[in-house]
């Protein structure tokens, strides 16, 4: 490093962003602009290619083509740059199972070359917001799910990073653990840290400050969660019904419905604008209905099942 600096007004940035691999486009042609302090999440199914972005975004991956940036840094010519402020949580726990909590914290404070009275003040600190003093002797391979969790995540910030990147942190963990991660999180982001996150989890990507939903290798809507859920174009039902099973069949033969899915023990429809409720609902048997606001998970079903009608 070793030279003036100037950081840009995006902290991090793709341009026409690309990966193939052979005849395969996991990521096509990405353009995003991040600011520094933002909660971005990126939502998709298996395959849509976020794995693949941040990977690409972290110095991992070298794009087939266009190019992005970290904290100004290019992140193909600039990679030891981009490294030095970055932090990284893969889906798979990637620590020492054989070693304690404790001993995998010294272990990556030797590996970022972390000074005595550094990790004197810093570990202590890091158990203290995680809630994982007690644990600190344990075996990490006989943690929880969330606990694992936690340890990774100290583990990435031991070297101050200025930006996580984290590829569905919490897949897999309880909701409770879920929470409390998030509590972490959004600790990190109020003392000026930017998060990059990846999530199967439409709770979770309320939480972010805005939402790039992804399919296919490309973004097919990013904007905020509120924004997001202004762009359906069709009135959202929640149906609860005797027989979910039949009512469903009944219901998605409908002209006047665009879309059937279960929610939990009711069915949310989405009816085309002007279509007459009580119409539709007689084809459902016995069920009781109302008007509903989408849920972000409803945008992102409505959107990707609209983009891929469009392929």
């Amino acid at each position: 490093m070793g030279r003036s600096h100037l950081e840009p007004a995006s902290f991090i940035s793709l341009r026409n962003l690309t990966r193939r691999f052979g005849t395969n486009t996991a990521v096509d042609h990405l353009n995003l602009e991040i600011r520094r302090g933002e909660i971005f999440g990126l939502v998709g199914p298996d395959g849509a290619g976020k794995t693949t972005t941040l990977r690409m975004l972290c110095g991992l991956m070298d794009p087939t083509e266009g190019e992005a940036s970290v904290a100004g840094f290019d992140t193909v010519r600039q990679t030891v740059e981009v490294k030095d402020r970055i932090g990284y949580m893969a889906q798979r726990f990637g620590l020492y199972t054989d070693l304690t909590v404790g001993e995998n914290m010294e272990f990556y404070a030797d590996l970022f070359g972390i000074d005595a009275a550094e990790r004197k003040a810093m570990l202590p600190e890091l158990l203290r917001m995680t809630r994982m003093e007690p644990f600190i002797d344990r075996p990490a391979g006989k943690l929880s799910g969330g606990m694992k969790q936690k340890l990774a995540l100290m583990c990435t910030l031991l070297h101050h990073p200025q930006v996580l990147f984290l590829d569905e942190p919490t897949n897999g963990v309880d909701p409770v653990s879920r929470r409390d991660f998030w509590i972490i999180l959004k600790q990190l982001v109020k003392d000026g840290m930017t998060l990059f996150v990846s999530t199967a989890y439409m709770d979770e990507a309320e939480r972010c400050d805005r939402v790039g939903l992804m399919s296919g290798g490309r973004m097919i809507q990013c904007d905020t969660p509120e924004e997001l859920k202004k762009l359906v174009d069709f009135d959202c039902y929640d149906f609860e019904c005797d027989d979910l099973r039949a009512a469903r069949r009944s219901l998605a033969a409908s002209p006047d419905v665009q879309g059937v899915r279960p929610a939990g023990s009711s069915l949310h429809v989405f009816l085309h604008r002007g279509a007459n409720v009580e119409s539709v609902a007689s084809l459902a048997g016995r069920n009781t209905h109302r008007q509903i606001a989408p849920s972000l998970e409803d945008v992102f079903i409505a959107t990707v099942e609209a983009a891929n009608d469009h392929r």
